[in-house]
C-alpha cells in the first residue's frame, strides 16, 4: 500500500511539475518584459530627443518661449553642434507650470470627493445598491477622454465664461488669482474641473478598494460603543489607512498629469505666457505636444520635432516620478503596519 501512495504521489508531482515551470517562468518573463518595455521606451526618447537635449540645454526647463522659428528662410541656427531653423527656441517652463498647476487644481478638487464617494460606497449604500453604484463609478472611468473633452467645450466652458467668471468678478474683486473675469472660459479652471472628473472615479475605486482592507468589525465595534459613523470614519478608520489613501491619489495623480485630447480641448492653448489668474488660458506638455506636431514636422532641420521628444521625456519622468513616490508610500505603510 505504501509502495502505490508513493508512485501516486509521485505521478501527481510530475504532473504538476511543468505547470509550476510554466507559471515560474511564465510570471517571471512577463515582469521582466513589462520592465523592459518601460526601460525601452525611456532609453526610445532619451535617444531620439539627444539632439535637443544639446540645442536646448538646461534652458528648456527655464526659458518662457516657445519658438519652431522660421523654417521657410536661409541658414540655420547652431547650439551643442547641432542645428535648428533660424530664431528657433524651445523653453518648456509654461507647459512644465500648466501641467503641474493643473494637475493640483484637480487634485485639490477630486480628492475630498473620492473619499467621501469611497466612503459612502464601502459603509453607507445598501448592499443591494453597491453592485449598480460600484459599476457606475467604474464606468465614469472608462469613459473616453474625448468625450469629456466635448462635453467641456459645450457645457463647463460656457458656464465658466457667462456665469462662474462674471460671478467672481463682480463679489470677489480683491482676490487676484482668480482675474478680473474668464473671457472664453477655456483656461486653467476649465482644465482643472475637466481633470477632476477624469480622475475622480479612478481615485474613488481605489480608495473604495483601500477600505475594504481595513476590518469592518473594527467600525461596527466603534458604533456599538455610541460612536457616529463619521467619528468611527474620522477617528479609527482614515488614520489607519491614510498611507493608503494618499498612495491612490498618487496613483491617479498619474492620469491627470499625462490627459491629453480633454485637455487640449478646453485649456487654450498658451505658448510663451504663464497663467496669471484661474481663468487664464495654460497649456500642459501632453496638450502641446499633439497641438505643436503637426507645425515641427515641416521643420526641415528637424529640431522642433527633437524637442517635441524632449518634452516627452519630461513628461515621462514626471510620470514615471508620480508613480514610483505612491510606490514608496504604500512599501513605507506596509512597513509601519509590520512594525506596530
Amino acid at each position: 500500500m505504501a509502495i502505490v501512495a508513493l508512485s501516486g504521489a509521485s505521478q501527481r508531482r510530475s504532473r504538476v511539475a511543468p505547470l509550476d515551470i510554466v507559471l515560474r517562468y511564465g510570471t517571471t518573463a512577463t515582469a521582466a518584459t513589462t520592465a523592459a518595455i518601460v526601460f525601452l521606451v525611456a532609453a526610445f526618447l532619451v535617444v531620439y530627443a539627444y539632439p535637443a537635449l544639446a540645442f536646448n540645454g538646461f534652458g528648456i526647463l527655464t526659458h518662457l518661449e516657445w519658438n519652431l522659428g522660421n523654417q521657410y528662410g536661409t541658414g540655420v541656427e547652431r547650439h551643442g553642434g547641432f542645428s535648428g531653423a533660424p530664431g528657433a527656441s524651445f523653453g518648456a517652463i509654461v507647459f512644465i507650470v500648466g501641467t503641474v498647476v493643473s494637475s493640483a487644481f484637480a487634485m485639490a478638487i477630486a480628492t475630498p470627493l473620492a473619499i467621501l464617494v469611497a466612503i459612502a460606497m464601502h459603509y453607507q449604500v445598501p448592499r443591494r445598491l453597491k453592485t449598480p453604484v460600484n459599476t457606475l463609478v467604474e464606468l465614469m472611468a472608462g469613459v473616453p477622454s474625448v468625450v469629456y473633452g466635448l462635453w467641456g467645450i459645450g457645457v463647463l466652458v460656457p458656464w465658466i465664461a457667462n456665469s462662474l467668471g462674471p460671478f467672481f468678478a463682480a463679489h470677489v474683486p480683491m482676490l487676484s488669482f482668480i482675474g478680473s473675469g474668464a473671457a472664453s472660459g477655456n483656461g486653467l479652471l476649465a482644465t482643472a474641473f475637466i481633470l477632476a472628473v477624469m480622475i475622480f472615479p479612478i481615485m474613488a475605486a481605489t480608495m473604495r478598494d483601500v477600505l475594504s482592507t481595513f476590518p469592518k468589525i473594527v467600525f461596527e465595534g466603534a458604533i456599538g460603543l455610541g460612536a457616529t459613523p463619521w467619528q468611527a470614519v474620522t477617528t479609527m478608520v482614515l488614520p489607519a489607512i491614510r498611507t493608503q489613501m494618499f498612495a491612490a491619489a498618487m496613483l491617479a495623480l498619474g492620469r491627470a498629469v499625462g490627459e491629453t485630447m480633454a485637455v487640449l480641448m478646453v485649456c487654450g492653448s498658451a505658448l510663451n505666457q504663464l497663467p496669471q489668474s484661474v481663468f487664464a488660458p495654460i497649456n500642459t506638455i501632453a496638450a502641446v505636444i499633439v497641438s505643436q506636431l503637426d507645425s515641427a514636422l515641416t521643420d526641415p532641420t528637424g529640431m522642433a520635432e527633437r524637442s517635441l521628444a524632449e518634452l516627452a521625456l519630461i513628461l515621462f519622468a514626471i510620470t514615471l516620478s508620480v508613480n514610483l513616490i505612491a510606490r514608496l508610500i504604500m512599501r513605507g505603510g506596509d512597513r509601519v503596519k509590520r512594525t506596530v
